[in-house]
């Protein structure tokens, strides 16, 4: 039998979930606010069931999507933007103090709605034909992005499409993913879990794709038709990433990293990209600077070799293969380097911050992009600890309505 449990949530979690405390027991609330007392249920092995708001926090509001609650896109539509983005401020803040750190804090940029430019999506084929959307909230089931006010229309529009693709390559038994990325030229799109090419899937696919504005279609990694190159325009770059490549969440977004970035690092005559991905901040920086962009990824490295091949008028763009995790820039290889942006995925580049730290110091200027608050004030920490100041930052929201935190923060120390 289930227990009745009254409580008032003290704080969101990093997932999004309300925390409360039974004695010394924590529970995660989903779908409440800090400050409100809640009536949930509790299961004999302690889960939380179903939740009742009794007291709604003054910043509760209504959700505007109708499939709030049950898609699993958004976690957190039901509080007020702006409680959200000071929430997400002082969390970096917070986080920053533990390790003995503090930073003022520029304005937050904010994503409108309706500009996720990539998404990743569900299909399952149906008795009646296939669906095609967001996995539900802790669950497997499929629910339809109806009125959904997360993606860009062009995405959106698409699905009778991806439900077509469905139909075709897919099976009742499994579900495909089918990684959606806007582009200049049509939507790119990348499915995984579908069942093996064979002619007559990639007929069907070929007339899927001239029915609709698909600029190219990878099946398992495959390659099976390119309609127009799926561009994306870095600064004055027109670049065309491999299937799956890392992209921000957001144009919007993104144009605010790089305005950060370009300030940051203004005035260095020779900069590295670290993580540099397919050219993001590479491209913009090349306008003013020699760059040399850094990368794990071969074919995309090979994207921004061949993009910077094809731009006129960049300052020269360098290359290099190497993954950062365990063969970190040196501080040796270093010399020379005015500015560095350094972009890490969620776990941070501990090792590599650790060489930043103890680097020439003819380095001066250093912009860090974060996607993990967490990992970030780490690495600040070993930075602060080599002589670099944290001069701001600025928290960057294209992830809306959920918990996911990005920045990016300007350090800088004094020659010697």
């Amino acid at each position: 039998m289930s227990d009745v449990v009254e409580c008032t949530v003290a704080a969101l979690d990093g997932e999004g979930n309300g925390v409360c405390h039974r004695g010394k027991e924590r529970l995660a609330v989903p779908f409440a606010l800090p400050g409100e007392r809640v009536s949930l249920r509790l299961s004999p092995e302690g889960k939380v069931g179903e939740v009742d708001v009794r007291e709604p926090a003054p910043f509760r509001t209504v959700p505007p999507c109708p499939s709030f609650g049950r898609c699993g896109g958004c976690r957190l539509q039901h509080a007020a933007p702006d409680w959200l983005t000071r929430w997400k401020e002082e969390r970096v803040l917070a986080l920053l103090a533990r390790h003995g750190l503090e930073s003022s804090l520029r304005p937050s940029h904010r994503s409108p709605p309706a500009t996720r430019r990539r998404a990743t999506l569900a299909g399952r084929r149906t008795k009646k034909g296939a669906l095609v959307g967001f996995n539900a909230f802790r669950s497997h089931e499929i629910v339809a992005p109806a009125g959904c006010t997360l993606l860009l229309p062009q995405l959106l529009a698409a699905l009778p499409l991806l439900e077509r693709m469905v139909r075709a390559g897919g099976s009742r038994r499994g579900t495909l993913d089918l990684a959606l990325t806007a582009s200049e030229n049509g939507i790119d799109i990348a499915v995984k879990g579908g069942r093996p090419l064979d002619l007559d899937l990639r007929m069907a696919l070929a007339e899927i794709a001239a029915a609709g504005s698909v600029a190219r279609i990878t099946w398992e990694g495959e390659e099976v038709l390119q309609v127009a190159p799926p561009v994306q325009r870095f600064g004055r770059a027109e670049v065309v990433p491999p299937p799956g490549a890392f992209l921000q969440a957001t144009r919007e977004g993104e144009a605010a990293m790089v305005a950060e970035v370009r300030e940051i690092l203004s005035g260095a005559a020779r900069v590295v990209d670290l993580f540099a991905g397919c050219g993001t901040f590479t491209f913009p920086l090349a306008d003013t600077a020699r760059v040399q962009a850094i990368e794990k990824s071969r074919p995309m490295l090979k994207a921004v070799e061949e993009a910077a091949r094809r731009t006129q008028g960049l300052k020269p763009v360098t290359t290099a293969r190497r993954d950062l995790f365990t063969r970190p820039l040196t501080p040796d290889e270093l010399a020379g380097v005015e500015g560095v942006v350094i972009d890490p995925p969620r776990a941070g580049a501990e090792a590599q911050v650790r060489m930043l730290a103890a680097a020439p110091p003819t380095l001066v200027r250093l912009a860090y992009v974060s996607c993990n608050p967490v990992s970030f004030a780490r690495d600040a920490a070993i930075l602060a600890e080599g002589g670099w100041c944290l001069r701001h930052l600025r928290v960057i929201d294209q992830f809306l309505w959920s918990p996911h935190v990005e920045l990016v923060a300007a350090f800088s120390r004094s020659a010697a």
